[in-house]
């Protein structure tokens, strides 16, 4: 999963979707789940990313919009 100028999606990367601040909390395609989202729970929806928003909750992408916006980067290997 890739952010629309081709960065890819980190578990825990913190985003900005207009005014609201978000939260990658899983990504399906490499099978990273933060604690909370079990991948038992979740994998039905097959592939893309959830990422939860401080004022829309929770949005499944399978392609992240363009104006989805990275604000800093989760460090690799983040906890979980």
């Amino acid at each position: 999963m890739q952010y629309s100028d081709g960065t890819p999606m980190r578990l825990g990367d913190r985003v900005k979707l207009g005014a609201a601040n978000g939260v990658v909390v899983f990504i399906i395609d490499t099978g990273e789940f933060s604690e909370g989202y079990p991948s038992t729970s979740w994998s039905y929806l097959k592939k893309g990313a959830m990422i939860e928003f401080d004022q829309y909750g929770l949005i499944h992408y399978t392609v992240p919009e363009e104006v989805l916006e990275l604000v800093s980067r989760a460090p690799l290997g983040a906890a979980r």
